[in-house]
């Protein structure tokens, strides 16, 4: 499990940081006419993980106004303004558009994860409107923080395309599998389970390899050593370390197929840079993912939804679509990078959080 209680020190600088964001809110909320002047609500864009790309990706059309905001938007896994807050913006008429990501339960956080889902639930039913950011996190938020009555869609997440293409080219080498990410603990099955079905397919003599891509802590890094080591696999996989967004593209170029075993995954947006890139997936059939592969541009395993605890793939099932994959990627890598542009291409993101955020500033308070 990932989510622990954060230590005291954390919990009171956050505390703190709510607290100013409130003041501030005080003081500088009221409705204000003309084009969307956006206020992301405390919430930081960067490059080392999703929420921070999303934000960065959206700041880049809509920049942040710190004090003359006209509309705010939330992040549901970045809940800083609370219910008093909230309550300003609504009785000033601001309009507030929330971003809803995945939940918190059992199975992946072993803090209070009712706790936390209250805390969210509050952005949740006062926002104006919501983009969910798939099926499954619509379905996950209705369930967990209470059905919803206000207006909302589903809007994938998206990515630049032009950014993240394949290489014009595939050079001479082993067909190789990819996972890319943030690996804690946790996740350590994501590595563990390719690892084990690499074995077997190298013992059926598969000219396969397998590159893993971004941070593991320290646990996990120290099993996959081990795993490595134990499994005589030292030469056929290759530990790339962490990456930035720019250094993305090159980092699944460096691959044939993408690995995402996560359970219940709500929207990765590894699995789009991947497909855009050209890589076919194999998934997980939880969460999101299915929405996002579609039916021709990957090989789903057959997992079962578990709020209560991780069920991942079985390594079995893994190793047969990592060998039906190595024979037939190069078709779904085409398909995979076709479904990427049609549906994730970032203009029609854009364009819907635009004719959103304006038909909110036009109605009458």
């Amino acid at each position: 499990m990932s989510g622990k209680r954060d230590p005291i020190h954390k919990r009171v600088a956050r505390a703190g940081y709510r607290y100013a964001l409130a003041i501030e809110t005080a003081l500088t909320a009221r409705r204000r006419p003309g084009p969307a002047k956006v206020s992301y609500a405390g919430a930081r864009a960067g490059s080392g993980g999703g929420p921070l790309v999303k934000l960065a990706r959206l700041r880049a059309f809509f920049p942040q106004a710190r004090r003359d905001y006209n509309l705010v938007y939330l992040l549901s896994n970045a809940p800083y303004l609370g219910r008093s807050a909230l309550g300003v913006l609504r009785r000033r008429h601001v309009p507030i558009v929330l971003n809803q990501n995945g939940v918190f339960y059992q199975a992946w956080f072993d803090g209070d994860w009712r706790a936390k889902n209250a805390e969210m639930a509050v952005g949740y039913h006062m926002a104006g409107h919501v983009f969910w950011q798939s099926e499954f996190c619509r379905r996950c938020a209705d369930r967990f923080l209470g059905e919803r009555a206000g207006p909302g869609e589903v809007l994938y997440n998206a990515i630049d395309t032009d950014h993240f293409v394949p290489a014009p080219t595939r050079p001479t080498r082993p067909v190789t599998f990819l996972v890319a990410g943030k690996i804690e603990h946790h996740l350590y099955p994501r590595i563990g389970d390719a690892l084990e079905a690499l074995a077997r397919l190298r013992v059926d003599e598969k000219d396969v390899r397998l590159v893993i891509a971004g941070s593991l802590d320290q646990q996990s890094a120290g099993r996959c050593s081990e795993d490595v080591t134990r499994l005589g696999l030292a030469d056929v996989v290759v530990l790339a370390g962490p990456y930035s967004q720019a250094d993305a593209p090159d980092v699944y170029r460096s691959g044939d197929i993408y690995l995402m075993t996560k359970p219940n995954d709500p929207c990765p947006n590894t699995v789009l840079e991947a497909m855009a890139c050209g890589l076919p997936v194999i998934y997980s059939a939880t969460g999101g993912v299915p929405e996002l592969v579609g039916d021709d541009a990957g090989w789903p395993l057959e997992c079962v939804e578990d709020f209560d605890a991780m069920r991942w793939p079985d390594v079995t099932a893994l190793a047969g679509s990592m060998a039906t994959a190595a024979d037939q990627h190069v078709a779904a890598g085409r398909q995979a990078r076709e479904r990427a542009v049609e549906r994730y291409g970032i203009e029609h993101w854009i364009g819907r959080h635009r004719a959103v955020f304006e038909a909110l500033l036009e109605e009458s308070p």
